[in-house]
């Protein structure tokens, strides 16, 4: 196989290395070698993702070692033999879960749930790293967005697909609990879906200061805040547990809650199953996407979801780590970090 290689191609690179839950190296590695039907990019940007910190906290699932980053977009390097659809010089982001499209789950179109299951930068190497190497099947081209907007294509892909298990209807109403990153695109993405009254609750002040500010909504410093019985949507971004039980309340008779955070998997949550019945509520949980990467470029390109203004910070890879300790402690001012490799 001869790959199709482009001016900046080289036999080494950065990686920073996640050896073992806690521990980091940046080291110089091997360019990753190209199977027939894979690309080489270049990476231009990625996000610092929670499933990143949960990785390095060794909390959540991940090989070791990996090169961690998932949320990530780039120019394409190099190509294999078979591939056909892109050329060096490409723009693309990638969707970083790969199927097999063999298993039960995967011919019921339940890719997400793939039994043999891979994801670049969870259980292969990913993008913090100044290359990566991709399946063609998992690239698409950004078109005239700039690499640092289609870094998000990754996690708007997951709230697209999420968002998409509601009924959601023109002039209804929502509540996100958290305004991080996460709850900012799935507050956007509810509005660009015809959601007209969006409140939010945030205990983080900066956070709570920039949701109110670039969505000129009400932002309330805690889930127990907001409105009862008030809700046709509520979704819980943060993944903890007594956030997670206060949407049965928010929500109205009749609605719908999305449970799209993560949280701990020994984690217990407590609630009056009596509410949901009384209520008639139906809850939901969604895990990754399913082949969303389309639609997420689309809000993207056409301006339907902004997130420009979610950058916080831009760090090289030497800057990771500390990135991590920000995100673990929950600094104030930290929204989304890029890493530029």
């Amino acid at each position: 196989m001869t790959p199709t290689i482009g001016s900046g191609y080289h036999d080494g690179m950065r990686a920073l290395t996640i050896r073992e839950p806690r521990s980091i190296a940046i080291e110089t590695v091997e360019t990753p070698p190209l199977a027939p039907d894979e690309l080489l990019v270049r990476v231009s940007a990625c996000g610092i993702c929670g499933t990143d910190l949960h990785i390095y906290e060794g909390s959540y699932m991940g090989s070791y070692p990996v090169v961690p980053g998932h949320e990530f977009a780039g120019s394409v390097e190099s190509v294999g033999s078979k591939v056909r659809r892109f050329s060096a010089g490409d723009r693309v982001a990638v969707e970083p879960n790969l199927p097999c499209n063999n298993c039960d789950a995967c011919l019921n179109n339940r890719q997400n749930f793939c039994e043999n299951w891979q994801a670049v930068g969870v259980t292969r190497a990913g993008a913090m790293a100044e290359y990566v190497a991709v399946p063609e099947s998992a690239a698409f081209e950004i078109g005239s967005l700039s690499f640092e907007e289609a870094a998000f294509v990754e996690p708007l892909s997951c709230v697209v697909h999420g968002l998409r298990k509601l009924t959601i209807r023109p002039g209804s109403s929502a509540a996100v609990v958290g305004a991080g990153p996460i709850g900012v695109l799935l507050m956007r993405t509810l509005r660009a879906c015809g959601v007209t009254r969006i409140e939010a609750a945030e205990r983080n002040p900066a956070r709570r200061e920039f949701a109110g500010r670039a969505l000129g909504i009400p932002v309330v410093t805690d889930a127990t805040e907001l409105r009862q019985d008030e809700y046709d949507i509520v979704v819980d971004a943060t993944g903890v547990p007594a956030a997670m039980a206060h949407t049965l309340e928010a929500a109205r008779p009749g609605a719908e809650i999305l449970w799209f955070g993560v949280p701990d998997s020994d984690a217990r949550i407590g609630f009056e199953p009596f509410a949901v019945f009384r209520k008639g509520l139906s809850i939901h949980g969604s895990f990754t996407s399913v082949r969303n990467t389309i639609e997420a470029i689309e809000l993207l390109a056409t301006g339907a979801v902004p997130v420009t203004d979610l950058v916080s910070h831009r760090v090289g890879l030497d800057e990771v780590e500390s990135m991590f300790g920000i995100l673990a402690g929950g600094s104030a001012d930290a929204l989304k970090i890029l890493v530029l490799p």
